[in-house]
């Protein structure tokens, strides 16, 4: 098992570091990786997802890694926000779907005063000044965001809690690293590095969501932070500044190539044109941020010469991921089982030329687990687990979480 001794600052632990990075995507980009990981815990030799050395999110990503970084394992994950052995799913997407009311109230305030201050520069100028110029500022009338997200910050706060875990970066096991950017400067923090490890997990997943025009800025220490996606998709090389060796990554969000995409039910359009603006907007969106993401990972072979580095992702002609709209949580685990079979395929075509990589680093490929095409991730979450490494504190994390989870879906569903 490759870990850190004692907390993720003794980082002069001799051995290879090994770490995740993870991308955003939305609340279903976060149930992609999910899948993914369950597929890589399950079939890779050697390391276990819930402890490694270094942990980067950005965006949705930001999510799972907080929690994993926190002890929860990716069964548990799976089980909690996914298939959670059949029962009535509790994690609903009305967390992140929480009308912004204060925001509105606010907005809708100013306008008296934009307005009265509209009719008295025209007024004043009716020559110089457009009567439209005149009102300009009435822009800033208009919200910031349409959703609210800081039911995510209060209930990972409390969830963060519990005995065994911690919301505060210094106090982790394991380094945990996630990435917003700040407003006014275009700056990409890290969250959890030095200097930036004062300010709650909690609150760095908050600033790491805000996905500009979804959900407000967050203020932290009088800066305003938003969605770390907007500079750069994954930001590894922030795990790989952090001494990883080895680096998984997971990024869910492609662009699509309808020429590669297979004649089926999940193939809606010949060309994207026929979408409307919502899949030509979706579809720009991913090829700017995936361009860059490209841009910088093809530079990491001469930037770190003694690391390793390796990504995955739906493949191009994937219409099943592109069209799912990745905000709507009722396909969870469609998109869960997609993943998985997706990177256990991806696995078993790529094992001769991961296997090599991988033993440099003490992990090995269990190319018998990737025999079965049809397996479902049911059976990967039924994998009995060591009750040496859970303890008992982890019954009464798992039994805490749900019981958040049911406030949780009991003050959205009044709030909504």
């Amino acid at each position: 098992m490759l870990k850190t001794q004692t907390t993720h600052q003794d980082e002069k632990a001799a051995g290879p570091r090994v770490g995740l990075a993870l991308a955003g995507g939305g609340p279903l980009g976060g149930i992609y990786e999910i899948g993914a990981l369950l597929a890589l815990n399950e079939a890779l030799e050697g390391v276990d997802f819930h402890e490694l050395d270094v942990y980067l999110g950005v965006s949705a990503g930001s999510f799972v890694a907080a929690t994993l970084a926190n002890g929860i394992s990716v069964e548990e994950m799976g089980r909690l926000l996914v298939s959670r052995r059949g029962k009535p799913q509790r994690f609903d997407a009305a967390i992140f779907l929480r009308p912004a009311f204060g925001e509105y109230v606010r907005r809708t305030a100013s306008i008296p005063g934009l307005v009265a201050t509209g009719l008295w520069r025209y007024a004043k100028h009716p020559l110089k000044r457009g009567f439209l110029e005149s009102f300009s500022g009435l822009g800033r009338a208009i919200p910031t965001a349409i959703f609210d997200n800081r039911p995510i910050e209060r209930y990972l706060a409390e969830l963060f809690s519990n005995r065994g875990m911690t919301n505060d970066f210094r106090r982790l096991k394991h380094q945990l690293l996630l990435v917003a950017v700040d407003l006014d400067t275009g700056e990409a923090v890290r969250f959890g590095s030095p200097g930036h490890d004062d300010v709650p997990i909690s609150q760095a997943v908050q600033a790491s969501t805000a996905l500009p025009g979804l959900y407000p800025p967050v203020r932290i220490q009088g800066r305003y932070f938003v969605d770390g996606g907007l500079k750069r998709t994954l930001h590894a090389s922030a795990a790989l500044d952090a001494g990883a060796t080895l680096l998984f990554c997971i990024n869910p969000l492609v662009p699509f190539d309808a020429s590669a995409a297979p004649s089926d039910q999940h193939k809606l359009h010949d060309s994207l044109v026929e979408g409307g603006l919502a899949v030509i907007l979706a579809q720009t969106f991913r090829a700017l941020i995936h361009s860059r993401m490209k841009v910088g990972m093809s530079k990491y072979d001469t930037q770190y010469t003694d690391r390793d580095v390796v990504l995955f992702e739906p493949n191009s002609g994937d219409s099943r991921m592109f069209f799912t709209n990745v905000f709507s949580y009722a396909n969870r685990e469609m998109v869960c089982q997609h993943a998985y079979r997706t990177t256990r395929r991806d696995l078993w075509q790529r094992r001769r030329e991961l296997a090599p990589i991988l033993a440099r680093h003490g992990v090995r490929i269990r190319e018998r687990a990737l025999k079965d095409p049809d397996r479902h991730f049911a059976k990967a979450l039924a994998r009995k687990q060591d009750p040496a490494r859970l303890g008992v504190y982890r019954n009464k994390v798992t039994n805490r979480l749900d019981g958040v989870l049911d406030r949780l879906e009991k003050e959205v569903g009044e709030s909504v």
